[in-house]
């Protein structure tokens, strides 16, 4: 069964780091595109960054400068630092894979439940 489990969400002040993880079972992450969305409350879901499986990497403008996106291909694992976080990054956290070579929502094949991350003091 081919799963993908977020990780690592949690309360964090203005200006603390968290790193996020996804980790797959089932399939091998290196061969798909990993995409790290995220939805806040009464928002539509927006992309976050992604890596593809050649490790090209693009992030949200939101983000650029504060967010790196890795892959781990011994642990099957994708994860996601976030630094310098703002109250405005509070979400639920989604992991994505796509066998296919784009990065977009609507391309997006298998999903994970999400991981809440909230900015506040």
């Amino acid at each position: 069964q081919l799963q993908l489990v977020e990780s690592g969400g949690g309360l964090v002040q203005p200006g603390g780091s968290l790193r996020l993880s996804c980790a797959a079972s089932g399939f091998t992450l290196s061969y798909y595109n990993i995409g790290w969305f995220r939805q806040a409350p009464g928002k539509e879901r927006e992309g976050v960054s992604c890596i593809s499986r050649s490790g090209r990497i693009n992030y949200a403008d939101s983000v650029l400068g504060r967010f790196t996106i890795s892959r781990d291909n011994v642990k099957n694992t994708v994860y996601l630092q976030m630094n310098s976080l703002k109250p405005e990054d509070t979400a639920v956290y989604y992991c994505a894979a796509t066998f296919s070579s784009s990065c977009y929502y609507n391309d997006m094949q298998y999903w994970g439940k999400g991981t809440l991350v909230t900015v506040s003091s």
